[in-house]
């Protein structure tokens, strides 16, 4: 037995591999029409979590011919910035008039973790279309999450065997845009785009002045006082960081033992320098080194909680059924009582005098057995 290896083939049938060369020359493999979009999985900040629902007095009437006109001159191609994650995917975001968003809470967490973010909190987002139904309307968030051409772009007329021709030529570039549907009750009420721009607030702003009000706007306020000051905490995120001090002058990648960290360099001597030291995420370490003082550094949590996903303690969870939401050792161990109809309290004369004849179970006879038939 021979084993032939790509050297030795090449070597011994030199004709062979030409050949194949001046076919694939000749007939060319076909090109991929499309190209990957692929959207890293992030973390979702905690009080991303929790929506505020809006309060925008709204008409009774239904919405005229020259209001939807009005509506469409205003918002259509206008620009704003993200107030929170928005998802891709078909569905977005539906959000209620005055009301919740859906999904919401953990749903809303789990649905930018598994279909992706199309836009982060502050960044520049555009409405590129508008569609009204019978009680909502749909806005396109960056073209959409859809292909310009559903269905058009998988049809081919002709004689290409490989079906690069379709009817409609489509970009190369999967949608990375989103949805967002605004549903009112019963029917769309006569408004003006302003109240249109204000119901959409919690998901789209139209009046804020620039990304990092956008995106300090959505956070506690002592948060968004330490990064409009340019301040950095431990405990913060990336996005934070820029916010707060831009990007750094430079990134040095080092390990600390086992753990990897990435340095960011802020300022250049002899003025004052910040190191800002990140893991994944998250800052652990911040160092100030000013000129004629002793090195600061920072290395607890100043965050607090912020990053927690956990419910208020102060929140009561109210359980369905007889059971208290935290049962007690005695409630646990008490037995279960057998249903009766006695009131409180009540007795039968049996339970007083047990020699005293009372009802028994009645016992029937057992019917005979019939064989049976053949």
């Amino acid at each position: 037995m021979q084993r032939l290896t790509a050297s030795g083939a090449l070597r011994s049938a030199p004709g062979v591999w030409l050949g194949l060369a001046l076919v694939l020359s000749v007939f060319p493999p076909p090109l991929a029409r499309s190209q990957v979009f692929t959207v890293t999985k992030e973390k979702i900040d905690g009080h991303f979590l929790d929506f505020h629902p809006t309060n925008v007095p709204l008409s009774s009437e239904p919405l005229t011919t020259k209001s939807r006109q009005a509506i469409l001159r205003a918002l259509d191609a206008e620009h704003g910035f993200a107030m929170r994650p928005l998802p891709l995917g078909h569905h977005g975001l539906t959000l209620r008039a005055n009301g919740n968003m859906q999904p919401g809470g953990q749903a809303y967490a789990t649905e930018l973790a598994t279909k992706g973010i199309s836009c982060k909190p502050g960044d520049r987002v555009q409405i590129s279309d508008i569609k009204f139904h019978g009680n909502s309307i749909d806005f396109e968030i960056n073209g959409g999450p859809d292909f310009r051409h559903r269905f058009l772009r998988h049809l081919s007329i002709g004689t290409d065997p490989y079906y690069t021709t379709p009817v409609v030529q489509d970009d190369a570039f999967e949608p990375s845009g989103s949805r967002i549907t605004l549903v009112f009750p019963g029917y769309i009420p006569d408004m003006k785009p302003d109240q249109v721009k204000d119901l959409l607030a919690p998901l789209i702003g139209f009046k804020v002045e620039s990304p990092l009000h956008a995106y300090t706007d959505t956070l506690p306020p002592s948060l968004r006082k330490t990064i409009l000051e340019h301040h950095v905490l431990v405990g913060m995120s990336t996005d934070m960081v820029i916010y707060a001090l831009g990007q750094p002058r430079e990134k040095v990648r080092e390990m600390d033992g086992q753990m990897p960290f990435e340095e960011w360099i802020y300022g250049e001597p002899p003025q004052d320098v910040t190191f800002v030291r990140i893991n994944g995420n998250r800052v652990i370490r911040v160092e100030y080194a000013r000129t004629g003082q002793t090195l600061v550094v920072h290395v607890e949590n100043e965050m607090g909680d912020y990053w927690s996903t956990q419910p208020d303690p102060k929140e009561r969870i109210v359980a369905l059924g007889d059971r208290n939401a935290t049962p007690s050792d005695e409630q646990d161990k008490a037995p279960a009582a057998p249903p009766t109809l006695r009131n409180p309290g009540e007795n039968l004369p049996q339970d007083s005098d047990k020699n005293r004849p009372s009802m028994q179970p009645v016992q029937l006879p057992r019917q005979p057995s019939t064989p049976s038939q053949p």
